[in-house]
């Protein structure tokens, strides 16, 4: 499956930081948005610096290794539309699987009401208890890519 969509929305708005940080949700966080190393260990703020090749790397094998089959799994009728593939996976990128999992825009999208998807994944919008410009825009550049038809 092509992730180039998807590794173009993680580089425009998680940005690259070589420092962890925290993230506004407060979890320590490294590279492109990465909160776990291949391994599975956590990132720390105490952690080495990244450079990007290997930030790219990192966020690369967390879309393949974890986030794409868990966006198959969840959404089997999203598998035939690159497109809607790449949305769902760069929205658990940045919200974690769990929320797909349990979430009315799973069922949206399961059910192929793309209008009903477009107006859920556009509800994924706080962090840290507020609503972030960040992320008003991000779910909009995801809400885009799901179709405006059937697949």
């Amino acid at each position: 499956m092509d992730l180039t969509l998807t590794i173009e929305l993680v580089k425009r708005f998680e940005g690259f930081r070589a420092k962890p940080y925290l993230c506004p949700a407060g979890v320590p966080t490294i590279g492109y948005g990465s909160t776990h190393y291949a391994d599975g260990r956590a990132v720390t703020l105490a952690d080495a610096h990244m450079s990007k090749e290997a930030a790219h790397k990192l966020m690369e094998a967390e879309l393949r290794h974890r986030y794409l089959p868990a966006v198959l799994r969840f959404c089997p009728k999203a598998a035939g539309d690159v497109k809607t593939v790449n949305a769902l996976v760069d929205f658990c990128y940045n919200l974690g699987t769990g929320r797909l999992q349990t979430s009315t825009l799973r069922r949206k999208v399961n059910s192929q009401d793309w209008t009903g998807a477009r107006e859920q994944i556009r509800k994924w919008v706080r962090g840290g208890g507020r609503i972030l410009p960040g992320l008003v825009a991000r779910r909009e550049a995801e809400a885009a890519l799901l179709p405006h038809g059937s697949l």
